[in-house]
């Protein structure tokens, strides 16, 4: 990956933590966290 293209893919995530923190109240990292949780079970299971 070029440094470039990491710098673009950082800049569109924190825009979108970004958006939702001014329009939807921030709880985008409280769900991202409690569906990777949930996924990691479901991982966990599948072993």
């Amino acid at each position: 990956m070029t440094n470039r293209l990491a710098i673009f893919l950082a800049v569109i995530v924190l825009g979108i933590f970004l958006a939702d923190r001014i329009y939807f109240g921030g709880q985008l990292p409280v769900l991202i966290g409690r569906k990777g949780l949930a996924f990691i079970e479901w991982l966990a299971f599948w072993r």
